[in-house]
């Protein structure tokens, strides 16, 4: 059996097979000419004579130049979320003074017309007003927010309020990252327009982008604060302020080397307390208020 090949850079081979004394003349087949057997087409001979060849040789020594080369890889930076901001509602009145009471882990601010109520997982505290209103803070993601949210919500209809949860949406997103790189936000300040210094008020620049919508805080020993919409957003604005601030990078110096070394040091330190700080309660009343039953906790 044969098979017809079209032509290409292979060198052009006579056609037919010869079977003992006899020499069978091959047919064109659909229009080819040519036709190469599949034995001849599988021989070794063939393999060395197209990669013999000087194209191919030439994309061989291009590829092992290319693999010499070494490739600039570019600068991972590490975006940390410290704080997802969500609000939602219950779609009904809540008596303040009945949560007060009949609540777990709740502070009743008298002052501020409104209760504040925490979880332990995900570390969270929600701001609760009489008129449903309800806005919760310390998620360190989106899912987690949301979690946390349904769980708020719950814990109302669990002390009998016909608790809906409703119109529920992320507020804000808090995200913090270092650059490899200090910075002078002086002359980063005099060139854009965006930027506002005020060395006065505050150490940093302020820089406010429209797309997409965030506000950026840069210091001068490359921390970068940003306050999105969504975690998207958040990472949208760092890969944005990146090429404007590597024009004015700088070597950092030892002090602030030191001083980054001492605030990562406290956000780790801040994380570890904040994951235990009610795994270390004392007083069994304390412990017996957190460790309800697991419906509390779930959804």
């Amino acid at each position: 059996m044969a098979t017809a090949v079209q032509k290409n850079a292979l060198k052009s081979l006579s056609n037919g097979t010869s079977l003992g004394h006899h020499t069978h003349e091959m047919q064109p087949l659909n229009g080819y000419d040519s036709m190469i057997p599949q034995n001849h087409y599988e021989s070794p001979e063939i393999k060395d004579e197209a990669l013999d060849s000087p194209e191919q040789e030439l994309r061989v020594e291009d590829s092992e130049e290319n693999s010499q080369q070494p490739e600039e890889a570019e600068p991972e930076i590490d975006i940390v979320i410290n704080n997802v901001v969500c609000s939602f509602s219950v779609r009904c009145h809540l008596n303040l003074r009945e949560i007060a009471l009949n609540g777990t882990n709740v502070e009743y601010r008298k002052e501020n017309a409104m209760i504040t109520m925490k979880l332990r997982r995900p570390y969270t505290t929600a701001s609760i007003w009489s008129s449903g209103k309800v806005t919760c803070t310390g998620a360190t993601s989106e899912d987690a927010a949301k979690m946390a949210a349904r769980k708020f919500a719950r814990c109302l209809q669990k002390l009998g309020f016909n608790v809906r949860f409703n119109n529920y949406k992320v507020v804000n997103v808090l995200g913090t990252c270092s650059m490899p790189f200090a910075i002078r936000i002086t002359p980063f300040s005099q060139q854009h327009k965006e930027a506002d210094y005020e060395p006065e008020l505050h150490p940093g620049v302020t820089y406010r982008l429209q797309n997409p919508k965030a506000t950026l805080k840069i210091f001068s020993t490359g921390s970068v604060t940003v306050t999105a919409p969504s975690v998207a957003d958040v990472q949208t604005a760092i890969e944005c302020i990146y090429p404007l601030v590597y024009e004015f990078r700088k070597e950092r110096t030892k002090e602030e080397i030191e001083a980054l070394a001492k605030k990562r040091l406290k956000q780790g330190l801040y994380t570890a307390e904040s994951d235990t700080v009610f795994a270390d309660a004392s007083d069994d009343e304390g412990q017996n208020a957190m460790d309800t039953d697991e419906e509390n906790w779930g959804d």
